[in-house]
């Protein structure tokens, strides 16, 4: 399975942070700091409790992760029916294979891990050796494994606690059942141990707790829970007898052990179960984890020993409606979601996350009273929002639509919260049937223009709230409005409805009447327009987008292939592409130039908003069900892509979504990156009537003539120091490269100590290189040596061919024979002129002074001047045409 197209390959999904398998707390020593594990599907992450930093993403598994467990040297995960083991969050150092259902209970115990599958079967495995140690099989009617405790000092024993409401104690060394505690009549969903010996804290499905005393079989006490089934148990280990429930209903209760009554509570902690709840050892702080997608820490600190919020790390609880990237730098991503949240997520690092809150009819009420997820005060969720940065210092420079109202709220990025305005005509009530459908903020950040399912299409100043106008009478539109845009200079506005006309209003005197109209033969479902330019891309019913150019009020592209509806578009940066997303679950870019369609792929859910990187780096989307936001990275902005029209649907790949981690691969093997297209080769030569250059940097030949000055400039201050004493030297060849020569290297036989050669070679390699080549009249290897040389090198070459520098006349012949080659072959123009640049700077009055070389030199020059003269035909034709182009 394709891992990319041609254009776009997965990066990394952002803002997930936990889902309903509970976290895990481990020490680390060596940090001196706790460490918590949360699970996200087929990955899991590790923060640290201190900052609460994201420190690290696992490898994705084969299938999502049932359970967690860990202890002070591994983290142990559950994926289908295999068990792996983890080390410092990220290398894998174990594998259990054996099991033949899902795992859903794990349990590390000294240096063995217990497990327990949907058949309810228990394996004992040894963690280091990987084997099977013992294996129980319970009997699904009477007691089925729902949780699973190591007692304290209890050697060798586990605690089993069933769905039919019993437990039962067993030893594992000698495979042997202890005892059967009584049942509760209810199943048993969370067994704790409490800081006293043989004291087990028992959570009901009824809601019932209890401390049950393992050595006696007795009950200490019994709390009831109000809100049903206990989730989760935990206890204070910082000196208060506090032991803390949780529930499905997202509440926290505080229990006091020696008052035996509740002395806080927490409610609403969550949005939704309170699946993860741990206090941190011998410190006043709690976490707790819940499908809300949200991971928070509490401090105990309020005067009725009650806990409030120290930090938090969370997305969005429901599947994001919107995304699009504000500012200018790409580094920040705005996203509404299913609960009527505004967020910011960053695309450097989590830590940079922020919230702006939920949307809410009395903002200062609702905070006032902590309200859940059933707040009657909450707004319905976003539909769709727009930013803009210009004023966003001074006052709201966000505006949101939301489903079913026709107010639409402002916000704040800069003070990230909601703000106090809620712009509403006169004409409708907050809850009257119409609805705002579509909205825009003006590029100066002053006016908010929205329109109506009425018809009607208003504008407000977004700093005062006040109606500054409204855009024909009665309706600009007889149905509902579908768009709503502006352009640059405010100087004209642009709605779409149903009837299939787009029309164009002046911004300032708004009339009764649009300037012009434009039949586009389609109802129009949404506009996206592109800020820099004055291109308007208007979607439209028959799953066809057109492209409008706002200046001349005429359709200039139209592009179909999409065979679902429309759900967003985009704009590149240069306004080169454009990206669509629809139902059909594809993606495709446009280029618009030339109307073609050059890429797209397939999804495994709908895309429902899309927004490319102001940078053109990135491309954020966001689909059906799934709670984060994926980014897709421009391969072309990292290698040569060539980019062809595609002219069918039938081979679109299917891409795999992003993960938190990056990784594009399963667990153990990692996909092929490649798109399956072989990329276009440029031959090295198109023709022999044009000249060609070379494909190395310009700092390999650009510096030869000035070599002088660069190793001036980079001569060291002091001069290099020999070391004390050398034990012993090895014979080294003659070349640039240091290479030792142990091929004549003598035994012991000679009563001599020393060994030397029996002849001495003072040629460097690329001297030998040039030497073969007199025969064979190949340059090619001298020329690929010369070539992946720096620009000292090539000086200390191309100077070593003289008799004074170890050369010969000879060596200085075969070099110009060199140049020659090139500078007939019309290759590696710019490399030849280099390289004899530097042959005239350095051997200038030695080739004047040598018959040969001097006779020889005309030969060269004849070859330079025929190049240049190709060189310049070319140019001056260039040049010609563009001139040309330019009068007329």
């Amino acid at each position: 399975m394709a891992q990319s197209s041609k254009i776009f390959m997965s990066n990394r999904a952002l803002g997930y942070v936990s889902n309903h398998v509970p976290l895990v707390v481990r020490y680390i020593r060596s940090r001196k700091e706790n460490l918590v594990v949360t699970c996200v599907g087929q990955a899991f992450h590790t923060y640290g409790c201190s900052r609460f930093t994201l420190l690290s993403v696992s490898a994705l598994h084969f299938g999502d992760i049932t359970c967690l467990a860990a202890d002070s040297y591994h983290i142990f995960t559950a994926s289908n029916n295999e068990i792996f083991a983890w080390r410092r969050g990220t290398e894998l150092k174990h594998r259990y294979v054996g099991h033949s259902s899902s795992v859903h209970i794990i349990l590390p115990f000294g240096p063995h891990l217990l497990s327990v599958d949907e058949r309810n079967v228990l394996k004992i495995w040894d963690i280091k050796s990987e084997e099977l140690y013992l294996e129980l099989t319970f009997d699904n009617p009477t007691f089925h494994v729902t949780t699973i405790l190591h007692p304290s000092t209890y050697l060798n024993k586990i605690l089993l606690g069933s769905e039919q409401g019993s437990m039962q104690l067993w030893n594992i060394h000698s495979a042997k059942q202890i005892y059967v505690f009584k049942s509760w009549a209810s199943a048993i969903t969370v067994l704790e141990q409490s800081p006293a010996v043989d004291v087990v804290a028992v959570g009901l499905a009824s809601g019932k707790i209890i401390l049950h005393n393992l050595k006696f079989d007795e009950t200490i006490m019994e709390f009831m829970q109000d809100w049903g089934l206990v989730t989760n148990l935990t206890f204070r280990t910082d000196g208060h007898p506090v032991l803390v429930s949780g529930s499905l209903s997202g509440h926290v209760v505080f229990w006091n052990l020696e008052e035996r009554k509740v002395t806080s509570q927490l409610v609403g902690a969550h949005n939704n179960a309170v699946t993860g709840l741990q206090c941190l050892p011998n410190e006043p702080l709690m976490l707790t984890s819940s499908p809300d997608n949200s991971l928070k820490m509490w401090i105990f600190d309020m005067p009725d020993g009650g806990a409030r919020l120290l930090h938090i790390r969370e997305g969005h609880g429901a599947p994001p409606s919107s995304v699009r990237f504000h500012g200018s730098s790409g580094h920040n991503l705005l996203s509404a979601g299913g609960d009527s949240s505004l967020r910011i997520f960053s695309t450097i690092t989590e830590t940079f996350n922020k919230s702006l809150g939920h949307a809410s009819y009395n903002r200062k009420l609702s905070k006032k009273k902590r309200r859940s997820v059933k707040d009657p005060l909450r707004m319905p969720p976003i539909v769709h929002f727009t930013s803009e940065t210009a004023r966003e210092k001074e006052w709201d420079n966000i505006a949101a639509t939301h489903l079913g109202l026709a107010t639409v709220t402002t916000w704040s990025y800069d003070k990230l919260k909601m703000g106090d305005l809620q712009l509403l005509p006169d004409r409708f009530e907050p809850k009257g049937g119409v609805t705002a459908s579509c909205l825009c903020l003006t590029s100066c950040g002053n006016f908010a223009v929205i329109g109506y399912s009425s018809g009607h299409v208003d504008r407000f100043n977004i700093q005062s709230g006040l109606h500054r106008g409204s855009y024909g009478y009665p309706t600009a539109h007889p149905g509902s409005v579908r768009g709503v845009a502006t352009d640059n200079l405010n100087q004209v506005v642009v709605t779409g409805g149903g009837e299939a006309l787009v029309k164009f209003w002046a911004f300032k005197t708004p009339g009764p009447s649009p300037l012009t109209k434009l039949n586009v033969e389609e109802s129009v479902s949404f506009f996206r327009s592109h800020h820099d330019s004055s291109m308007l891309a208007a979607a439209l019913e028959d799953f066809t987008i057109v492209v409008i150019d706002l200046d001349m009020h005429v359709v200039v592209r139209k592009f179909q292939g999409h065979t679902g509806q429309l759900t967003d578009a985009a704009f590149s940066p240069d306004s080169r592409w454009l990206v669509t997303a629809a139902m059909d679950c594809t993606i495709c870019t446009w280029e618009v130039p030339s109307s073609q369609l050059i890429d797209c792929f397939k999804v495994d859910a709908a895309c429902t908003s899309l927004s490319f990187s102001p940078v053109g780096d990135l491309l954020a989307t966001t689909h059906v069900n799934y709670l984060g936001v994926f980014l897709w990275s421009n391969r072309t902005l990292y290698s040569h892509v060539s980019l062809r029209p595609i002219t069918g649907m039938s081979d679109v790949p299917l891409l795999k979504f992003p993960t938190t981690s990056g990784e594009e691969g399963e667990l153990v093997e990692d996909a092929d990156p490649g798109d399956g297209d072989s990329d276009f080769k440029s031959p090295q030569q198109i023709s022999e009537a044009f000249v060609s250059l070379s494909s190395l940097a310009n700092s390999r030949w650009q510096h030869l003539l000035d070599i002088d000055i660069v190793r001036k400039r980079n001569k060291p201050k002091a001069p290099p120091k020999a070391p004390k004493a050398a034990p012993f030297f090895l014979p080294t060849l003659p070349s640039l490269n240091l290479q030792f020569d142990l091929s004549k290297s003598q035994g012991t036989e000679g009563s001599s100590k020393f060994s030397l050669p029996s002849s001495f070679q003072t040629l460097t390699g690329f001297g030998k290189l040039l030497t073969g080549a007199a025969e064979t009249g190949d340059f090619e290897p001298a020329l690929t040596q010369l070539k992946s040389l720096s620009p000292s090198l090539i000086d200390a070459e191309v100077s070593s061919l003289s008799p004074e520098g170890g050369g010969s006349v000879e060596l200085l012949l075969l070099f110009m024979r060199l140049l020659e080659s090139m500078l007939c072959s019309k290759k590696d123009f710019e490399l030849a002129q280099a390289y004899l640049g530097l042959l005239l700077k350095s051997h200038g009055h030695r080739i004047a002074a040598e018959k040969r070389l001097r006779d020889y030199l005309p030969n060269v020059q004849i070859c330079q001047t025929r190049s240049w003269e190709t060189l310049q035909h070319q140019l001056f034709y260039n040049l010609c045409v563009v001139q040309t182009l330019k009068g007329m």
